[in-house]
């Protein structure tokens, strides 16, 4: 997958939660957690685009933390409305499985990254 396709997904992703927020119920607790996987939900494409921009390999992952951070945060929103039943369990169902897929490749990519940053400090030292 391309830094442009993952990009898309992510932003896909987003629009994804701005909707499902759309279709949940007015109430105390619905409104309370439908702010909080706004901003979680979103910002995990917000912070991949910074990512895309990153002055070096340590900052790419820096911000790569972020976005899996914000993954598995809005992970846990979509936990806590599935099992309230707050909207359609297909929707929030769809949303939960590509959030995770989501942070499963962003864990990769940073563990990748990682892997060829220690590549490269090894060989460094043996020249």
């Amino acid at each position: 997958m391309t830094k442009d396709e993952l990009r898309e997904r992510l932003t896909a992703f987003a629009v994804k939660i701005i909707k499902m927020v759309d279709m949940m119920p007015n109430s105390i607790s619905s409104n309370a957690i439908a702010r909080q996987i706004v901003r979680s939900g979103t910002s995990s494409s917000a912070n991949y685009r910074a990512a895309c921009l990153a002055k070096s390999d340590k900052d790419f992952i820096n911000k790569l933390k972020i976005v899996e951070e914000e993954l598995d945060e809005t992970n846990h929103w979509l936990d806590l409305i599935m099992r309230c039943g707050m909207i359609n369990s297909a929707i929030v169902d769809e949303a939960y499985r590509e959030s995770k897929e989501l942070y499963l490749i962003i864990s990769r990519s940073i563990k990748t990254v990682k892997n060829r940053m220690n590549a490269d400090c090894i060989q460094q030292m043996n020249k």
